[in-house]
């Protein structure tokens, strides 16, 4: 089996929940708060060590005490840490999540993630070369050092994941050295203009995607399960109907296993799933990290779900 190797965010997830989404100039009362380990980089890491796969994390933290919880949450998941950088005069970053009836809205202060240097991504990319490993990203982190490790790892021999995401404008020599993407609905919608609310509009959206020079595309669609694009076939993997309490973590634990499963050699179909799996868990469960199901957990739920349409 690969190493993953994950680039992107640590941040301090502070989440609270209400009945309802304030309006603007609106204060509303809430309940439930946690403070919980996250970040998009770290999330998919711990997803990523939790189904078996050794997994390395880079980035960057500040030196205070969000930076200390958020390294041990790490170690306790068995995530690898030696190229995470402590930072001083710079606070550790946070999400700032706000819960309603399983939905959630997020604000970012992105902190040390900002400061990561490409020197430090690339170092740990050539002390970690090797065939069958994957590098896993996303956009939360400095962009311009975002893309110069995407194109680094592929130099290097790594099979490239780009989460796209938050989604924005990326120069289009970027993708001939990303792998596979994968994108939410909001965030397809952004980088192609085409919403993939329907099965045209899926279709349009991964073709689109696909010309501009990734070898698979694949758009998660929430309940409605995944869809990829991986040169000329085209796979539709249906979700899981489960009872979401929470969906922060659900798309960082369909990357971290969707990363896990590629090192270990599987198909794509066959990661989909196991990473839809992985996904629908963490919804049913509150925080990030937290969240985070094991593979033991992923594959015991596949059992149930198989015997119960049997």
């Amino acid at each position: 089996m690969g190493k993953v190797v994950v680039f992107g965010s640590l941040n301090m997830d502070l989440s609270v929940e209400c009945d309802a989404f304030p309006q603007a100039g609106e204060t509303v009362l809430g309940r439930g708060f946690v403070s919980t380990p996250g970040g998009k980089g770290a999330n998919q890491a711990v997803a990523a060590a939790r189904m078996g796969a050794t997994t390395h994390m880079v980035g960057a933290v500040g030196k205070d005490s969000l930076g200390t919880k958020m390294l041990q949450s790490l170690v306790d998941s068995g995530v690898l840490l030696e190229r995470v950088q402590a930072m001083s005069n710079v606070h550790t970053g946070t999400a700032t999540i706000v819960r309603s009836h399983g939905e959630n809205r997020i604000v970012v202060d992105p902190g040390a993630n900002a400061l990561a240097q490409v020197d430090q991504v690339c170092h740990a990319i050539e002390d970690l070369e090797g065939e069958g490993n994957v590098f896993l990203t996303q956009l939360e982190c400095n962009l311009a050092t975002t893309l110069d490790s995407i194109a680094y790892a592929k130099e290097f021999g790594f099979y490239t994941i780009l989460n796209a995401a938050p989604a924005c404008e990326l120069p289009s020599d970027i993708y001939q050295f990303v792998d596979l993407i994968c994108v939410n609905e909001v965030e397809c919608e952004a980088l192609t203009g085409i919403s993939p609310d329907t099965e045209k509009g899926c279709t349009h959206a991964l073709m689109k995607l696909s010309a501009r020079g990734v070898k698979t595309v694949i758009i998660t669609l929430g309940s409605r399960g995944s869809v990829a694009l991986s040169g000329d076939e085209m796979t539709n993997v249906s979700g899981f109907e489960v009872k979401a309490v929470d969906s922060t973590g659900a798309g960082d634990a369909y990357l971290g296993a969707l990363a896990a499963c590629v090192a270990s050699g599987s198909s794509v179909e066959g990661s989909m799933r196991f990473a839809s799996a992985a996904g629908a868990l963490a919804a049913t469960r509150v925080g990030a990290q937290a969240a985070m199901p094991t593979r033991s957990e992923v594959e015991a739920f596949l059992v149930q779900r198989e015997q119960r349409d049997a």
